[in-house]
């Protein structure tokens, strides 16, 4: 092996197992919704050890399980399963043409001045720190997410704040980077939180909390929540 082929290569990290369900919320012949657990992989990782995600979980039920977007795997939140080509199809194409609705739930660091704004920063990977993302202004994909407060403070003690987040697109920790840049990282990000708000957190506060699209066969809105677990 050459010493650039060498350098180039990346560690192999193992995730730590995740034994918390994959709980379904509804399944039909043509798509099943889940709740995934934070620290279970949306997909299969290239290493063997890291095998158990929710794809492979909902596979062993039905090997035509398929997968429409992602989250990260720090991420908890409701998620969408294709079970066949045809519904894969369908939603990919609402994900793609961002006709889907979502809604996260999340913990930051701080109280942001604005109670409800609007992130438009375009990102792009850091490919030499990957998985990490930066803002770049030059050669970024655009980003835009939208941000509203929870919860009211009224000169109590806390520090930190509740947001509701509605990303418009669906970049790679895009939720992450944009609070980060609003100086009110999420708590528990072990890449854009500072020691103390990383440190505030055993998990990435950061819950997919409600997901809207239309069903690719019965042509019906269907909306699915599920709350924090923090």
């Amino acid at each position: 092996m050459t010493e650039s082929a060498q350098t180039s290569e990346r560690p192999v990290h193992i995730v730590p197992a995740c034994h918390e369900e994959l709980r379904e919320l509804y399944r039909d012949e043509h798509l099943v919704v889940v709740d995934k657990p934070a620290g279970l992989l949306s997909v299969p990782g290239r290493h063997p050890a890291n095998f158990d995600s929710a794809l492979s979980r909902l596979q062993a039920i039905n090997p035509e399980s398929r997968v429409v977007h992602r989250l990260d795997m720090s991420t908890s939140g409701v998620m969408v399963f294709a079970l066949h080509a045809d519904s894969h199809r369908a939603l990919s194409r609402q994900f793609q043409d961002r006709l889907v609705s979502k809604g996260y739930t999340a913990e930051v660091w701080g109280i942001p001045e604005e109670t409800s704004g609007s992130v438009d920063l375009p990102m792009r990977c850091d490919w030499p720190n990957r998985p990490r993302q930066i803002v770049d202004h030059e050669q970024g994909k655009p980003a835009l997410t939208h941000y509203s407060c929870i919860n009211n403070h009224d000169g109590t003690s806390s520090q930190n704040s509740r947001v509701w987040l509605e990303p418009v697109t669906g970049r790679s920790h895009q939720l992450r980077v944009h609070m980060a840049e609003l100086g009110h990282p999420i708590l528990g990000c072990e890449f854009y939180a500072h020691a103390e708000a990383y440190s505030a957190s055993s998990r990435l506060n950061l819950h997919a909390t409600r997901l809207t699209f239309m069903h690719p066969v019965l042509k019906e809105s269907m909306t699915f929540e599920v709350s924090a677990p923090f």
